[in-house]
């Protein structure tokens, strides 16, 4: 039996359905809908074989080209169904709900799957996720200096009964030159948004929902631009950590990460460092003078903070002194000092 849904149905039992992603594994690694399973109708390179048969011959000849490359391959595509839905039960999408689903959803209909074909298939899910960022959240947002302890704070927050949302996890990228920390490879901006709107979608929007400071861009991935703009016009609480914690915290983070990528990250930044400071900073790092190295770092990072929050409605900025290496008594204070602010 095959039955038509709605993404907003799917997502509303998502937990209970499995979803089966049709498309290509190119299609897949390049967006798709968080802890959907890839079975793949065709290859990348049968895909290609298919589309150009539409466009040079026709329709029934794709088709039966399509049906060429898949014969042998029905079986694998029931048993890989069988063992994300043992209980036979299953959701399936492709690009735009057609073809490619509706191929897939006989067939194992055929076999005795209960099936809901996804109309409007991944686009759908686009669609939805961009009505995430265009609603309206009561946003509050964490800043204060690099090594202010910004993170290590939402992701207790986040464990601890508040809305918290960590962008830089997100994005696999902490947000400056040195912010891929050598190992973490950022997702398509595409991937990016459809997981920021998974999260977006369970929150209460008249609760608050904190988010760190950020720039628009972390490394190369955009924050969308609807909610970007309700982030720069929220309510900031600048943490205020003194210097040498957050050289401690910075410590941790970065100083035992390989001196051969902090030296050729801190050579990016030359032109806003200065020519000096990048050469005393980059023989600080080869020296094992770790600490001196994000000293020299921090001039510049925190006048671009500075530089920052001047651009921000000062009446939205309010200063409040953190330890930043406590989350759990930093918490306590960010949640009792907010509720002294207008609301």
């Amino acid at each position: 039996m095959t039955q038509s849904i709605t993404i907003a149905d799917w997502i509303g039992q998502a937990t209970a359905l499995p979803l089966a992603d049709v498309r290509t594994p190119a299609e897949f690694a390049q967006g798709h809908v968080p802890g959907a399973f890839n079975i793949p109708l065709f290859s990348n390179e049968e895909r290609v074989q298919v589309g150009t048969t539409y466009k040079q011959v026709g329709r029934e000849a794709a088709i039966l080209l399509g049906f060429d490359l898949t014969g042998s391959k029905w079986s694998g595509f029931i048993r890989s169904c069988l063992e994300i839905a043992p209980d036979k039960r299953i959701a399936v999408h492709c690009w735009r709900g057609g073809m490619r689903s509706g191929s897939m959803a006989w067939a194992l209909s055929l076999y005795g799957f209960e099936v809901y074909q996804v109309s409007g298939g991944y686009k759908a899910y686009r669609r939805w996720a961009h009505d995430q960022f265009e609603r309206s959240y009561h946003l509050r947002i964490l800043g204060g200096m690099t090594g202010s302890g910004k993170t290590r704070l939402l992701q207790y927050m986040n464990t601890h009964g508040q809305q918290a949302i960590d962008l830089e996890a997100l994005a696999q990228h902490q947000g400056s030159a040195y912010g891929s920390l050598n190992k973490m490879v950022q997702p398509t901006q595409e991937q990016f948004e459809n997981d920021l709107a998974w999260q977006l979608k369970d929150l209460d929007p008249l609760a608050p929902l904190w988010l760190e400071d950020e720039c628009q861009k972390i490394g190369r991935r955009c924050i969308p631009g609807p909610l970007w703009q309700q982030m720069r016009s929220a309510v900031l609480i600048d943490l205020q950590v003194p210097v040498e914690q957050r050289v401690q915290t910075l410590l941790q983070d970065y100083g035992n990460l390989d001196p051969d990528f902090l030296a050729e990250s801190t050579g990016r930044i030359q032109k806003r460092l200065g020519p000096l400071q990048t050469t005393q900073a980059i023989t600080a790092i080869h020296e094992g003078r770790m600490a001196d190295f994000i000293r020299i770092a921090l001039v510049y990072y925190d006048k671009a903070y500075r530089k920052g929050l001047s651009l921000r409605a000062a009446d939205h900025v309010f200063p409040l002194d953190a330890a930043g290496d406590d989350p759990e008594a930093d918490s306590r204070k960010l949640i009792n000092f907010i509720t002294t602010l207008p609301a």
